[in-house]
C-alpha cells in the first residue's frame, strides 16, 4: 500500500457516507439501494470497496452495518490467554511477524518526554489522513484525523509528551508507517504510557486482525477483573491507533464503545478487516 495515495481519503469519505446511509435506512439496504442512494452504479461502488479493501469480498452491506460488531462478537471473539504473573515483557514479536514492540520504562514516561526527539508526519491511509509520531525506537503515535481534524490529532499528539522535541521528518519514519499498514515488513513500536496502560495495550496486541475481545476479557487478562472502567480509559488513551488495535475492544454486549479518533473510523477499520478476513 502507498500511503501517499491521496485515494485513502477518497475511500474513507465514500465508505464513511455509505455508514451513514445504511444507519438512517429503516431496512437493511441492497448493494443497488445502497449505490443508487450514493449516486453510482453497483458496479462502480463494488469496485471501490474493493480497491479500498485490497481483496474482493462477497457480501460488501454486511461489513458496514451497524449490527457488524455484534456479529463479530459472535464469530470472531478473541478470549485472551491471561498475562504471566511476570508483569510487563518490556518488548515482544506480534505472532504475524511485522510488528516488533517495545515499552519506555516507568522513569522515562515519568519524564513527559523530556530527552526524547519525535519525528512526525502526515502519510494517507485507507481511513485517511494519518498523523504518525516516532522516536528512534519505533513509531510512539498515530492518529486518524478524518473525524477530528488535523490540528486537533497534533495538538492531542503533543499533548501527551509535552516535554518532548518535535521535528517534522516524514521519510524517518515512513518504513514503519508503510509496513504497518501493509502488514508486511517489520514496523516497530516504541510504546510511552503509564505501565497498566502498557499492559492493556499488550493485551491489545493479542487479538488478530478480523477478531474482536471485550473490555472485560482485557480486565481478565491482564488480572484486573474488575478494572473494566480503567480498562476502557487506557484502550481510549491507546496513542498508536491501528497498529495497537483499540478498534478491536467492544463492549460485552456487541456495542461498539468509543473511538478517540469517531465512532465512524472504528466501524471503517471493523468493516475493512472483516471484509479482508472474511475474504
Amino acid at each position: 500500500m502507498n500511503v501517499q495515495n491521496p485515494e485513502g481519503h477518497y475511500h474513507y469519505q465514500v465508505m464513511r457516507r455509505a455508514l451513514d446511509l445504511i444507519d438512517a435506512a429503516d431496512h437493511p439496504l441492497s448493494l443497488e439501494e445502497l449505490s443508487g442512494a450514493m449516486g453510482m452504479s453497483a458496479a462502480h461502488f463494488q469496485r471501490l470497496f474493493t480497491q479500498w479493501v485490497g481483496v474482493s469480498p462477497k457480501r460488501y452491506q454486511q461489513y458496514l452495518a451497524l449490527g457488524q460488531a455484534r456479529a463479530l462478537l459472535a464469530d470472531r471473539h478473541t478470549m485472551l490467554e491471561a498475562a504471566d504473573g511476570a508483569g510487563l515483557s518490556g518488548s515482544g514479536r506480534l505472532h504475524d511477524l511485522f510488528l516488533r514492540w517495545e515499552a519506555m520504562s516507568p522513569g522515562e514516561y515519568a519524564r513527559g518526554g523530556a530527552g526524547l526527539t519525535i519525528r512526525w508526519g502526515w502519510f494517507d491511509s485507507p481511513f485517511g489522513r494519518v498523523l504518525a509520531m516516532g522516536t528512534d525506537r519505533g513509531l510512539c503515535g498515530l492518529a486518524f484525523a478524518e473525524e477530528t481534524g488535523e490540528a486537533v490529532a497534533m495538538a492531542d499528539l503533543r499533548a501527551r509528551w509535552p516535554k518532548a522535541s518535535y521535528v517534522e521528518d516524514a521519510q524517518a519514519i515512513r518504513p514503519w508507517v508503510e509496513a504497518g499498514f501493509a502488514q508486511k515488513g517489520e514496523a516497530r513500536l516504541h510504546m510511552i504510557g503509564a505501565p497498566f496502560q502498557i499492559k492493556v495495550w499488550e493485551a491489545l496486541l493479542s487479538v488478530p486482525t478480523g477478531h474482536v475481545t471485550t473490555y472485560s476479557d482485557i480486565a481478565a487478562a491482564i488480572g484486573r477483573p474488575r478494572a473494566v472502567r480503567a480498562v476502557g480509559t487506557a484502550v481510549g488513551r491507546n496513542p498508536v491507533s491501528f497498529l495497537i488495535p483499540c478498534h478491536r475492544a467492544l463492549r460485552k454486549s456487541g456495542g461498539l464503545g468509543g473511538y478517540h479518533w469517531g465512532l465512524p473510523v472504528k466501524r471503517a477499520l471493523l468493516a475493512w478487516e472483516s471484509a479482508r478476513t472474511g475474504a
